[in-house]
Formats: structure tokens, C-alpha cells, sequence
């Protein structure tokens, strides 16, 4: 499997973990519970992940016409 292809396909799995942990969070404070303090801190994991695989991928194609050597 390309490389390329396998940092999308871990940045779409992370972002569905990240909703999932989100979507928890919120439906725990619907109820009236109020979940433990670290909790909160849950998200913040795959939310640097994200933010490290989404640059990659924004970055991915600048890279690859740079080593095309295409012009704008």
C-alpha cells in the first residue's frame, strides 16, 4: 500500500474515533452526568493526530508539483 494512501486512510479512521470520543462526551452531559475531569482530555490525542496527518495531506500536493518541477 502507497504511503500517501496510508495516512489518508489513518486520518479518516482518527477522525471517526475523534466524533466518536466527541459525540460521548456530549451525550454523557445530556444525561446530567458529569463526567470525571480527564475526560475532557480524551479528545486532544486524536485531535493532534489530525492535526499532524490534515497538514501532511494539505502539504502533499505543493510537495509533489515542487518535485515535478511544475510552475504555476
Amino acid at each position: 500500500m502507497n504511503w500517501n494512501l496510508w495516512i489518508r486512510q489513518f486520518h479518516r479512521w482518527i477522525s471517526i474515533l475523534f466524533t466518536a470520543i466527541v459525540v460521548a462526551i456530549f451525550a454523557t452531559l445530556g444525561t446530567g452526568n458529569e463526567p470525571v475531569q480527564w475526560v475532557y482530555y480524551l479528545p486532544l490525542a486524536p485531535l493532534f493526530l489530525l492535526t499532524v496527518t490534515g497538514l501532511y495531506l494539505f502539504a502533499l500536493p505543493y510537495i509533489v508539483r515542487r518535485r515535478k518541477g511544475v510552475q504555476e
